[in-house]
């Protein structure tokens, strides 16, 4: 089927799921992976193998509304065959090598608000950037729709941005093969 002189391209169906009481660690797996593959109930139960015998799971908040460490998304991500690689913010952006990585999953600190009133306090919020079509996408929950980044350039600037302002770990979301190898720096 041909487009019509002038028509432009439909953009490209990006999945995004929107925050939900401290469930951002899920938001951010499901949107990195670009579909609903885990649940409040599927971290509850990684929290539960984690930590057996705990009264209070540390993995999770004590109020039962997510909060989920990063433990749970390392092993949500092994049980899918998958590996987190914490990247080391001291080495430069250039030796990352992104086509080698599926996706990247951000740990910021978040501002806690009630209602309008911002408070002093800073939580922690779980992010997930992925590329679709070619395109990279910041797929933050908090955001009302995925966020174009662009190309690599994009994304880098992005993550430099993010890591200049202290306190935010990177996850660096990969196959076994390419943690085996190491494929996700740059020798060069």
């Amino acid at each position: 089927m041909s487009q019509a002189p002038g028509a432009q391209p439909s953009p490209p169906s990006v999945y995004h799921e929107r925050q939900r009481l401290e469930l951002c660690a899920i938001h951010a797996l499901n949107n990195v992976l670009q579909q609903q593959l885990f649940t409040q109930e599927a971290a509850d139960e990684i929290c539960k193998r984690l930590a057996p015998d705990s009264r209070l799971n540390p993995h999770r908040s004590l109020l039962g509304t997510g909060n989920y460490d990063v433990n749970v998304i390392m092993a949500a991500l092994q049980g899918l065959g998958l590996a987190a690689v914490w990247w080391d913010r001291r080495r430069p952006l250039s030796q990352l090598a992104l086509p080698q990585v599926l996706g990247l999953i951000l740990n910021l600190p978040s501002p806690v608000s009630l209602g309008l009133l911002s408070l002093p306090l800073r939580r922690r919020h779980w992010v997930a950037l992925r590329q679709v079509d070619g395109v990279y996408y910041n797929l933050d929950s908090k955001l009302r729709a995925p966020e174009a980044l662009g190309d690599e350039d994009g994304v880098r600037a992005f993550l430099a941005a993010a890591l200049a302002q202290g306190l935010c770990e990177v996850l660096l979301v990969v196959t076994k093969e390419v943690e085996e190898k190491g494929s996700w720096l740059r020798t060069d």
